[in-house]
């Protein structure tokens, strides 16, 4: 059974938003990665053994759940609980110009040239762009390879610019698929 799904890819990939979708479709409760990193969100990060506390504490609360984010480094302990690995990735093109749009709408004129967040908008992105071909000292797909490459449990890909809806029918699919039931 799939009642425990971790959803994960590149900041801007669409992590949060499958998680949410899916959530509305499964009798799976959302958490995401988030919520438990950051103590006030894209500021200041919590302690990671907080971090771990908190979402341990979470995971446990439910039977079904659907994690999205990123725990890779800060949150391996938590591997052996995925029942599925759905792992997002589209071009960094699109990404990246999800991620500008989202930091305006964010942050509205703050975020641009002038602004009083236009530097950390700027950094932001500029982390963010490096997700495709930094190696592992940084969130990378390289760090997620490896990452996934430990996993004992299934790993659903989907790699290209898919809809949202197209995401959730894939997810549903596989889980249809791999449960007879």
């Amino acid at each position: 059974m799939n009642s425990k799904i971790h959803i994960l890819g590149a900041a801007g990939s669409g992590t949060s938003t499958l998680g949410n979708s899916l959530a509305k479709a499964l009798p799976h409760t959302h958490l995401d990665t988030d919520d438990y990193f950051w103590t006030t969100k894209y500021i200041e990060q919590r302690p990671v053994l907080e971090r771990k506390e908190m979402l341990k504490k979470d995971l446990s609360r439910d039977d079904e759940w659907i994690l999205s984010g990123a725990v890779a480094g800060w949150g391996d302990c938590f591997m052996p609980c995925f029942d599925l690995v759905v792992f997002l990735w589209i071009p960094s093109e699109i990404r990246l110009a999800r991620l500008q749009q989202r930091e305006v709408e964010r942050y509205g004129k703050d975020a641009l040239a002038g602004g009083t967040r236009y530097e950390e908008s700027q950094a932001f992105l500029e982390w963010a762009s490096l997700y495709d071909h930094a190696g592992m000292e940084v969130r990378s797909k390289a760090l997620h390879e490896q990452w996934i490459a430990e996993l004992s449990c299934p790993v659903l890909r989907i790699e290209g610019d898919y809809s949202v809806e197209e995401r959730v029918a894939a997810v549903i699919n596989y889980l249809n698929s791999n449960n007879p039931c």
